[in-house]
């Protein structure tokens, strides 16, 4: 029995360790590589306060990302998702400061059913604009680079009409998302921010691994022909997974703004990009049909510590930290790029 048990154990190990690939395990050691390096290099990393910071930054691309991977599965792209935030953000404000909200410079006491209104409206837009984005590239049957890099025009056209320019107040609750949290101990809070983010992550994985519509996002990315061939409208799915993408776009504009306290034209200058970034480094494939929330929560982690590492060591020049940044990430990306040819 002792002997039929243990080769039981080892054939389940060993089916185990079967199924993880080099591809999958890269992205865990270039995070684990960067804290190390971080650690030796200062030794303040650890504390507390740098962790909060981590999931301060960390949030706001973290529920952007969300959306994404959803694009980026079923093997379109979103190059919107920053000016979409920017949008909902200077929509935000811009309402809340009307006279039956706040008034001019959000001075004044809002009522409760205006606060949900200037949040609601804003991401109602974002909404549409997703639906718009993803109807015309099905109906137009150009790519969605294409279609999604007017909308970011658009979309940033729209927010310069509207502000002219000029800085908003958002709503407190906005505010306290973006820079308080619940109190672990007297020199650690975990943001609410995180904690937002954390839903949006867990809601995004048990949407794409224990639903229909998660599995149809899978199919649509890995092979469209023989998706739509077996029954999927993949053109619906692609609409679905831009919406989804614009709507936490939307979210995770308003989260920067209140993390930041006010509103302006520059917030979100390079969303976009790190976003991306966060949702490839995790090991999701451009191409579609690979990939899950749980890379992008790996994905998002390597790129908040890699920025707050970097800007905690005394000894670099604040001039050559886009540099260094760049160059990481280069290296994690073109190593995850090599590993997933070689599954």
């Amino acid at each position: 029995m002792n002997s039929r048990s243990s080769a039981t154990a080892d054939s389940r190990l060993r089916r185990l360790f079967s199924r993880w690939q080099a591809q999958d395990v890269a992205p865990l050691v270039s995070l684990a590589v960067l804290v190390l390096f971080f650690v030796v290099a200062s030794p303040s990393f650890l504390k507390p306060g740098t962790v909060e910071q981590v999931l301060k930054q960390g949030s706001v691309l973290a529920i952007v990302s969300v959306g994404l991977t959803y694009v980026l599965l079923c093997a379109e792209i979103d190059l919107a998702v920053g000016m979409l935030a920017l949008w909902t953000a200077c929509l935000c404000g811009f309402l809340f400061e009307r006279p039956f909200a706040a008034g001019t410079g959000g001075a004044g006491h809002a009522p409760t059913w205006a606060i949900i209104a200037v949040i609601a409206v804003p991401l109602f837009t974002s909404l549409l604009l997703g639906l718009a984005s993803g109807m015309l590239t099905v109906w137009s049957q150009l790519p969605s680079f294409i279609i999604s890099l007017a909308m970011m025009n658009i979309a940033d056209g729209m927010s310069r009409y509207l502000t002219e320019s000029q800085k908003f107040s958002v709503p407190d609750i906005l505010k306290t998302i973006g820079n308080r949290g619940i109190e672990i101990t007297d020199d650690f809070q975990l943001p609410y921010s995180a904690i937002l983010a954390a839903v949006a992550f867990l809601v995004g994985h048990v949407v794409l691994q224990h639903t229909r519509f998660g599995r149809y996002v899978y199919m649509t990315g890995g092979n469209r022909e023989a998706a739509r061939l077996a029954g999927v409208r993949t053109g619906r799915i692609v609409v679905a997974c831009l919406a989804i993408s614009a709507v936490t776009a939307g979210l995770g504009g308003l989260v920067n703004a209140g993390r930041l306290n006010s509103i302006s034209l520059d917030q979100n200058a390079d969303l976009l990009l790190s976003a991306v970034a966060c949702v490839v480094l995790g090991g999701t494939s451009l191409f579609g049909g690979s990939g899950g929330m749980g890379k992008t929560v790996i994905g998002v982690l390597t790129f908040s510590v890699l920025k707050v590492g970097l800007n905690q060591i005394s000894w670099i020049d604040d001039l050559a930290r886009p540099l260094l940044l760049g160059l990481v990430l280069m290296v994690a990306l073109v190593i995850n790029g090599v590993l997933s040819k070689r599954k």
